[in-house]
């Protein structure tokens, strides 16, 4: 009876024993007498003692490897230092397990001959700039080599390009240089826009003086216009004047009944009057000398007058 249990105890404790759980994300390739059985996915699992066995446990998440620096020569044959960084995830589990016998050395070695391949075909400068087409080539490659392992490249990364230090120092000083050369096209356009901006200004500047010039100009003209047309309209209001006081004058005169010796001694007052002390020499018509006596007359008699007019 003893026996019995004990033999019960083994038996229940080698069936736990031979029991798997596959968690989420791995697959189990599990092997029968050596060879392959199946592959077991997420859950739970049972094998038979002694003939089953778990061949390789397989983790089915994107990973990652970062390669050391490899040594690879352009074109124009320059030898720089590469490292890269590759991105796969396993999709096959049976031919990851029998396909190749180190998954990762073969990559690492399958990454190293394919980036001498490509960098062997493009010079110095293209390799600095042209990151993105030596990853997808790389990418592409590496893909369609590890496909019979059952791994997928899902992404290739150039992580650093390490030319020779000769080389980083002429590339240092060229990118100086441009920097320069950059630096003094900015300083010589930044000179001209202000020098073109002052001529604008100053052109603008004469332009609005020769147009305020000229406006006042037109002003002044109009102000001396108006003060012309004035001056004459007052001269010929004057003149009207005059002439109108004159006819009144002579109409008056005409209307007292004067006689042609009056209308003579009024005329003498007009020429004496347009004399004015201003003239040196006065002509006198010839119809009026033989008045000149007259004059005289007259005047003596007014004299005669004055004084009696005192005594």
């Amino acid at each position: 009876m003893l026996i019995f249990i004990i033999i019960c105890i083994l038996v229940l404790v080698l069936l736990i024993a031979n029991i798997r759980i596959v968690p989420q994300a791995n697959a189990y390739v599990l092997e029968r007498l050596g060879g392959y059985k199946e592959t077991w996915g997420v859950g739970i699992h049972f094998k038979i003692p002694f003939l089953d066995r778990v061949a390789r446990k397989v983790s089915l998440k994107e990973q990652v490897v970062d390669f050391e620096p490899q040594a690879v020569i352009t074109k124009d044959n320059v030898t720089m230092q590469i490292d890269t960084i590759v991105f796969y995830q396993i999709t096959d589990p049976k031919q990851y397990a029998y396909g190749v016998e180190n998954p990762i050395i073969a990559i690492e070695n399958l990454t190293a001959t394919t980036l001498r391949n490509i960098i062997g075909d493009m010079e110095l400068d293209e390799t600095l700039t042209s990151r993105e087409t030596i990853n997808s080539q790389m990418r592409t490659s590496l893909d369609i080599a590890t496909d019979p392992w059952g791994i997928k490249v899902n992404r290739v990364e150039l992580k650093n390009i390490m030319p020779p230090a000769a080389i980083q120092d002429a590339m240092e000083k060229q990118m100086k240089a441009e920097r320069e050369r950059r630096e003094a096209i900015l300083i010589a356009e930044g000179e001209k826009k202000s020098t073109i901006l002052v001529a604008e200004g100053k052109k603008q500047s004469v332009i609005l003086e020769a147009e305020a010039k000229k406006q006042a100009a037109i002003l002044s003209a109009e102000a001396e216009k108006q003060k012309r047309i004035q001056e004459a309209q007052g001269q010929a209001e004057a003149i009207r004047t005059v002439q109108k006081a004159t006819a009144e004058g002579i109409e008056f005169i005409k209307q007292a009944g004067a006689d042609d010796a009056v209308l003579t001694l009024k005329s003498l007052e007009a020429f004496a009057k347009a004399a004015d002390g201003r003239a040196t020499k006065i002509i006198i018509p010839s119809q009026l000398q033989g008045i000149a006596g007259l004059t005289t007359t007259i005047a003596e008699v007014a004299k005669g007058e004055e004084k009696a007019d005192k005594v």
